[in-house]
């Protein structure tokens, strides 16, 4: 689904392509599951406290602990599914157009002829989603144009596109 023109730095002329909901679950179940470990490892304080094993641990931090762990995470849920909207990218002639953020919105332009290869991952995560990650390696090292979300199907399109675009750019076509 194209999404239209909506920051101040987005190309006026270009429509975004989003990624896939899926990517939305995925992100839930990775950031649950560091959740789940990081409140386990803080409420172990609070176990101790009520068991009386540690009856000499402030009250107050064995609850806060566990507490702003489950805040940050109930947060960090409620922004994932605007993140992921935000997640846009865009095909022109000479160049790749990769955008995100929420709150610090980015736009990044990738010329066609500075890829040197485009790299399609998946790990256990996305392969259960379908979901692929398209890595853009260009020849400057700080270039991190990175597509997460893709349908693998989708990805797969892209990465023959690009490498193609990339390969004619190069000869100079």
């Amino acid at each position: 689904m194209p999404k239209q023109h909506s920051s101040a730095i987005d190309p006026a002329d270009v429509n975004f392509l989003g990624v896939s909901g899926r990517l939305v679950t995925a992100r839930f179940i990775s950031s649950g599951i560091g959740a789940l470990i990081f409140l386990a490892v803080t409420a172990v304080p609070l176990v101790l406290k009520l068991t009386g094993v540690w009856s000499g641990y402030p009250a107050w931090l064995a609850w806060a602990a566990p507490a702003v762990v489950i805040v940050v995470a109930v947060w960090e849920m409620i922004l994932i599914p605007r993140q992921v909207r935000a997640i846009g990218y865009a095909e022109r002639n000479e160049d790749l157009l990769i955008r995100g953020g929420i709150m610090f919105h980015r736009v990044m332009v990738v010329p066609y002829g500075r890829m040197q290869y485009v790299d399609v991952t998946m790990g256990p995560l996305e392969r259960m989603l379908g979901l692929s990650t398209i890595h853009l390696h260009t020849a400057s090292p700080g270039t991190n144009a990175v597509i997460n979300g893709l349908p693998a199907a989708e990805a797969a399109r892209l990465r023959e596109q690009l490498s193609a675009r990339g390969e004619a750019k190069l000869a100079g076509l």
